[in-house]
């Protein structure tokens, strides 16, 4: 029996400025993940977890706290852009649209630029715009990251045991 390699994630060869990745998975945001993350983050704004305040509102209902939004749609995108790379920075975050609890979440990014590291020869650094958007297209957040990425041939190596049944 041959062992299938499954996806690894892009290494700094990989990127072209204006690439467009369509990241394949989306996430609907549930009321729990909002008051967790709320919790856990220690954001006592009312607007996420109080019904009866939000209604009051222009709103009427609960926002999804918009740190939980940057998250989840950085993790949607790790996949394509950064799942062999570290996180620089975000840059230029925007919310245009807010996030509900029962809206589901996906997310695009295109390649804007790449370069060479000064610092770490083994790695490139690259830019993306990445754009969260819901269930009805609707643009909820965008971002700018900057990663700095590995390259083909450095990638650390994930151990995985000879496993026989």
């Amino acid at each position: 029996m041959a062992i299938k390699e499954s996806w690894s994630g892009r290494v700094y060869e990989d990127f072209e400025a204006g690439d467009i990745y369509q990241h394949p998975l989306g996430r609907t945001v549930t009321q729990t993940d909002n008051i967790w993350f709320t919790l856990l983050t220690v954001n006592p704004n009312p607007i996420h977890f109080d019904a009866h305040y939000a209604a009051q509102t222009k709103f009427g209902r609960p926002l999804v706290d918009s740190t939980f939004t940057i998250a989840l749609v950085t993790g949607l995108s790790v996949s394509d852009i950064s799942q062999n790379g570290i996180n620089l920075g975000w840059d230029e975050v925007k919310l245009p649209a807010p996030v509900y609890e029962g809206d589901t979440i996906y997310a695009q990014s295109e390649l804007l630029n790449k370069r060479e590291s000064k610092s770490y020869p083994e790695r490139g650094i690259i830019q993306v715009k990445t754009v969260g958007y819901n269930q009805d297209g609707v643009i909820v957040i965008s971002f700018k990251r900057t990663v700095m990425v590995y390259k083909r041939g450095h990638v650390p190596t994930i151990p995985r045991p000879d496993l026989k049944e």
